[in-house]
């Protein structure tokens, strides 16, 4: 089972580029953050006829998550508990049934920007709602993944100049290790697993000719439950989607599981 996580910045406007790329890399799963739609909206029938499930969790113009799958989708559901007056669409699960079923958990964490300020409270609050239920899945025992967009560089050496980002939300002190709590329960971050060292980025911003520096971040993360984790047999960032036509200001990362 292939299971991707892409952050589209936006279905209308990727909607050449994005199906050409999943026709191409064909994942079995693909979780994708600021779809940017609501869920009437989204092009469902598209991705069907392309043999895709689809499970959205919308917002006008902002946020938004879904789940694409070629394999039955069960108890899917949308949010991240822990606080009902929150409408920002960031979360969406379902199990996906494979030969192993696993949980498949799609996110989209707030930037927090700027900091500090209400946004960056708000982020710091979101990461401890995903810790509880980052706590909930490890308890479970379970094959289980957060696989998306965190908005947070982990480490510096997840940076290509790391200088630049020590005062941003996805850098801060607070930030990282909030990150930290939720690994050290247990999870393996799974490009990590299998990857060291500098210079791997999975975002560039579209000004000041990042993308043609390498002056990238790597900020979209795959964090697996022990049990998950020991299903990977690989864990890849697709790069080369960034220089396609009109692309995200990400680009996807895949893991390979045997399940």
């Amino acid at each position: 089972m292939q299971v991707a996580t892409f952050n589209i910045n936006g279905i209308k406007a990727r909607i050449n580029a994005f199906p050409e790329w999943l026709r191409e890399a064909a994942p079995d799963v693909v979780v994708l953050q600021e779809i940017k739609s609501i869920d009437a909206n989204f092009p469902r029938e598209l991705f069907e006829d392309m043999g895709y499930i689809v499970e959205t969790h919308g917002q006008k113009s902002f946020n938004g998550v879904a789940i694409l799958s070629k394999l039955p989708l069960e108890d899917v559901t949308r949010g991240l508990p822990g606080d009902d007056d929150d409408e920002q669409a960031r979360w969406i699960e379902a199990t996906v049934m494979g030969e192993v079923p696993v949980r498949v958990c799609g996110l989209y964490l707030p930037n927090g920007n700027p900091a500090p300020g209400p946004k960056y409270d708000y982020k710091l609050a979101w990461m401890a709602r995903l810790e509880a239920r980052a706590r909930d899945l490890m308890a479970a025992e379970e094959p289980a993944l957060m696989a998306g967009d965190y908005n947070i560089i982990p480490q510096d050496e997840d940076a290509a100049r790391p200088e630049a980002w020590h005062k941003d939300a996805l850098a801060l002190p607070a930030s990282r290790a909030a990150f930290r709590r939720i690994l050290n329960l247990g999870f393996t971050e799974a490009f990590r697993a299998r990857h060291q060292g500098a210079g791997h980025y999975s975002f560039w911003d579209y000004q000041a000719g990042a993308w043609q520096r390498n002056d990238g971040i790597r900020i979209d993360h795959v964090l697996m439950t022990p049990d998950c984790a020991d299903l990977m047999r690989d864990c890849r960032i697709d790069a080369a989607v960034r220089g396609g036509e009109k692309p995200s200001d990400h680009v996807p990362v895949i893991v390979d599981l045997a399940a």
